[in-house]
């Protein structure tokens, strides 16, 4: 597993102010957390600080929303979850937030977000990330939904991924 800080995209003229050494720390960081047992104790020695002022600017950092979260990002594939879907809704969109919610609280959900519709041609507004070890089960879940959605769902589809990309949120320079 990979655990990663992601960023928060900020306005120039509204973010909080970075310093020179929170940028470092951000750099070092990007790409996952040191697998060790004292991950924050290691990107302290290779920036020459201590690990008390890594978590306390890292913390910062959090409660500020310059990095929106620290959490580990597991593949997947790689734990037998070979059928993924990206399920679509069209659900009304004064509940669509509320409903994302629901969804996106499902063990088997990994994320849920509110999308616009492209009318005609794309109706739906809400998708969720469904994973499952093949379609049958990912369909399953699909219908797990539907019923948690009742009337509010209005229709439907699930997008299959061919292809494994690469995730990256921003990125600064070292």
């Amino acid at each position: 597993m990979n655990t990663k800080p992601a960023l928060r995209e900020t306005r120039v003229d509204a973010g909080p102010m970075l310093d020179a050494t929170d940028r470092r720390i951000i750099v070092a960081t990007q790409e996952g957390l040191p697998r060790v047992r004292q991950p924050y104790h290691a990107v302290a020695r290779q920036l020459n600080i201590s690990p008390e002022e890594v978590i306390s600017r890292m913390q910062r950092m959090l409660d500020t929303g310059v990095i929106r979260r620290l959490g580990a990002v597991p593949n997947h594939y790689a734990l037998g979850y070979q059928a993924n879907g990206m399920s679509v809704w069209d659900v009304p969109d004064d509940c669509v937030r509320e409903l994302g919610k629901k969804i996106g609280n499902l063990d088997y959900v990994s994320h849920s977000y509110h999308r616009p519709r492209h009318l005609p041609d794309w109706r739906y507004n809400l998708f969720a990330m469904v994973h499952g070890r093949h379609r049958a089960e990912v369909e399953s879940k699909v219908m797990q939904i539907a019923e948690l959605l009742g009337d509010a769902d209005r229709g439907h589809a699930v997008l299959y991924s061919t292809r494994i990309l690469k995730k990256t949120g921003l990125r600064l320079g070292g």
